[in-house]
């Protein structure tokens, strides 16, 4: 995955508490290829579209400020609910690098990590003040520093916050649990070998 150190975007407010997985995407997506080439729709799909498929002007990814956004600014308890990591694929899809709320799903939460994306955790009163500055600055960016564990508003404030160590040094590799295992390749492979050896009845 992309590794992620500092990043600068677009920040697009979501206002809804409780912006669950199935709402950010819904489960009879969940069958699609990862490389579908228009997986980044399926991204908050029946928020988004009407049944018809026509926009639905009034969602913020629909508004032309919001459309390039690659940070996003949510509420109380962003992602509960179910298990998905197409949640993620949905966000990763649609270029999203960062996701700022007050707490997050537990499984959302790692699901996004595990993905090359940032989830940053600060305190309610400093989400809805982010989320005001984004209303009535549309198209306003934040700039995100992970080795530095900071968030720079768009009046220039700085925001701290907390991330675990080992979770913090693999976003900055870029290191997936998948490519955290390939480091250790050449080990794992001489052990098979050797195991083989020892015990070929196996």
């Amino acid at each position: 995955m992309k590794p992620f150190q500092t990043h600068c975007g677009i920040a697009v407010p979501f206002d809804a508490i409780n912006m669950d997985t199935d709402q950010i995407l819904p489960a009879r997506f969940l069958r699609k290829r990862r490389l579908d080439p228009d997986y980044d729709t399926y991204l908050f799909y029946d928020l988004r579209f009407r049944s018809d498929g026509s926009e639905i002007s009034e969602f913020p990814l629909n508004q032309s400020a919001w459309r390039e956004a690659t940070i996003a600014v949510g509420n109380t308890n962003f992602g509960g609910g179910s298990s998905r990591e197409a949640a993620a694929f949905g966000f990763d899809a649609h270029g999203f690098r960062c996701i700022i709320a007050p707490n997050f799903g537990d499984i959302f939460y790692g699901n996004c990590l595990k993905n090359g994306i940032l989830p940053v955790a600060l305190p309610k009163i400093e989400t809805d003040r982010l989320r005001a500055m984004l209303h009535k600055s549309p198209g306003s960016q934040l700039e995100v520093d992970l080795e530095a564990q900071t968030v720079r508003d768009p009046e220039g404030g700085i925001l701290q916050f907390e991330i675990e160590a080992f979770q913090k040094q693999n976003l900055l590799a870029g290191l997936s649990p998948i490519g955290l295992t390939l480091e250790n390749a050449g080990r794992i492979d001489a052990f098979e070998t050797d195991y083989r050896l020892r015990m070929p009845w196996l």
